[in-house]
């Protein structure tokens, strides 16, 4: 088999990268792990940020999106009992909070590759990966069985923290940072009607909490805890405990539900600035991990696959690798501002053991005047739903 750009991986990067790629008319094939019905059933956060949305527009790909997805105007803020609306649409010139799930976002854009004649290897598993200091890579997989490789002319590894693209560099050539948090989050859906109308980043005493939704019906909680907590010691009522003394404000209650999932998640910031090496670049959380709070990183994703299909787009038009050469610059520069936005949202809304007081106070008066001052409000509003491009 043989193709311009192998792609490891069928998530966000992979996929919107493919369909870059096909615009501009350069042949893809992505090579996936999971089946499709695995791709299409994990179910992640899904915040889009504006740029994303209208993205999506503008390569034909929103139509469902514009019909399920749910708009909100900001966020509310809550510190003990006291909950704040932050008006973020009217801090950015009307840019909106997208809530739309990640897996309906790879099921359309999955159903749309294939309609236009992509090709996505799904089941079909990496052993390796070679040539990639040369002119001549190739990604080696098994496929029902069967040994197969993919010849191409570059190889881009949007396979996840835990994929093989990121190992097939040298540990000698890679330049990594990582943070790991000394907490996680349990999240759960459940069948319940809607308690508020947009999205509540609550601090609390006992820890963090976060009411979101998925649908009408659906909706999407989380709660702070230990990550090594086997999911077992968290029965329902104990979670309902937790969400209902740590969201309870005066005049309002949470709404309870059949819960249908649950699991606990560990936190952690990672970067791997080493985004190229020869013929193989990272994309996506192949190069960067940042915890859920800030609601980066589907965006970031997209925003690497954006630089790196321009780049290909240059080389086959004209000729030209310079866009080879500052891809990770260019990536990391937005990376490590969400890297920050993630890290700030983090700590600002959690509760620390290992913190000591005068760390927990600073923090509380970090929230404090985000609350209270409208210059903060719009620095939070532009960093979460989207900083600009400067190209």
């Amino acid at each position: 088999m043989r193709t311009r750009i192998g792609i490891i991986g069928a998530g966000p990067a992979g996929l919107f990268l493919a369909h870059l790629l096909h615009r501009a008319g350069i042949e893809s094939v992505i090579v996936e792990t999971r089946s499709r019905a695995a791709v299409e059933s994990t179910i992640r956060a899904g915040m889009l940020e504006d740029w994303v949305v209208r993205l999506l527009r503008a390569m034909g790909l929103a139509d469902r999106l514009d019909r399920e997805a749910h708009f909100h105007d900001g966020v509310s803020l809550q510190v003990g009992a006291v909950r704040q609306h932050l008006d973020l649409a009217g801090l950015t010139g009307g840019k909106q909070v997208t809530i739309y799930a990640q897996h309906e976002v790879l099921k359309d854009l999955i159903a749309a590759r294939l309609a236009d004649g992509g090709e996505i290897r799904f089941e079909a598993h990496v052993t390796a990966l070679d040539g990639i200091e040369g002119d001549s890579p190739a990604i080696h997989f098994t496929e029902a069985g069967d040994a197969r490789r993919l010849d191409c002319d570059f190889i881009v590894a949007a396979d996840g923290f835990h994929g093989p693209g990121r190992d097939a560099i040298p540990d000698a050539a890679r330049r990594e940072y990582q943070k790991v948090y000394p907490f996680g989050w349990l999240g759960i859906l459940c069948h319940a009607p809607r308690s508020w109308p947009e999205l509540v980043y609550a601090r609390h005493e006992d820890g963090f909490a976060l009411l979101t939704t998925r649908s009408d019906a659906i909706q999407r909680l989380y709660i702070q805890c230990e990550p090594a907590d086997p999911i077992e010691a968290w029965p329902d009522a104990r979670i309902w405990d937790a969400l209902h003394r740590r969201l309870a404000t005066p005049g309002w209650s949470l709404t309870e539900g059949a819960i249908f999932q649950k699991g606990i998640i560990p936190l952690r910031s990672f970067v791997c600035e080493t985004m190229r090496h020869g013929r193989l670049f990272l994309a996506g959380d192949a190069a960067h991990i940042v915890p859920p709070t800030g609601a980066k990183g589907l965006n970031l994703a997209v925003a690497d696959v954006r630089v790196l299909a321009r780049a290909f787009e240059r080389f086959y038009a004209y000729d030209d690798a310079a866009g080879f050469d500052t891809y990770a610059a260019t990536a990391l520069g937005r990376i490590w501002k969400g890297e920050r936005f993630s890290w700030w949202m983090t700590t600002m809304l959690h509760r620390d053991p290992s913190e000591t007081d005068f760390e927990h106070r600073i923090h509380a008066a970090d929230l404090a005047y985000v609350m209270g001052s409208t210059a903060a409000q719009a620095a939070l509003a532009e960093n979460y739903l989207g900083l600009p491009f400067t190209d």
